[in-house]
């Protein structure tokens, strides 16, 4: 399976793991906080689903110690950070201008994608840049 159709798929494992916990988060934390709660529930069940899916399969990253894996799960939260904006004002402006669920996580999706292709870019770029190059020049790749 190429390297793009895999991260195509685990973006979309990711995103039914993220609008998942949404929902269920969202069902227990009724008022006015829930959206902002669901939002984070699905987020860091995304972002652990995606996390393992990308350096493992992806990147091909395998950490020798857990503090190594730790340290890099936190480069790859941090590159998170701005795709995380993308992808939380997408479907806050999907909730407020049609005010249903549906469309809710129809932005959510939307803002899902274009979050994860970003992503993508960075973590070559910042998180698994090293692992790119030798790789590259491994003929792995």
């Amino acid at each position: 399976m190429g390297l793009a159709l895999k991260y195509v798929l685990f973006a979309a494992v990711a995103t039914l793991v993220n609008i998942a916990a949404q929902d269920l988060a969202g069902r227990a934390a009724r008022g006015p906080l829930e959206l902002y709660v669901s939002m984070a529930c699905g987020t860091l069940a995304g972002l652990a689903t995606k996390y393992v899916l990308d350096k493992k399969y992806i990147f091909a990253f395998a950490a020798r110690s857990l503090a190594e894996d730790g340290r890099k799960f936190v480069l790859y939260s941090f590159m998170g950070v701005f795709t995380t904006c993308i992808f939380w004002g997408t479907e806050m402006a999907f909730d407020l201008f049609f005010a249903t669920k549906v469309m809710r996580y129809t932005g959510a999706v939307l803002g899902l994608a274009v979050g994860y292709w970003v992503k993508y870019r960075l973590d070559k770029r910042f998180v698994f840049a090293a692992l790119i190059i030798f790789s590259t020049h491994a003929g792995i790749l």
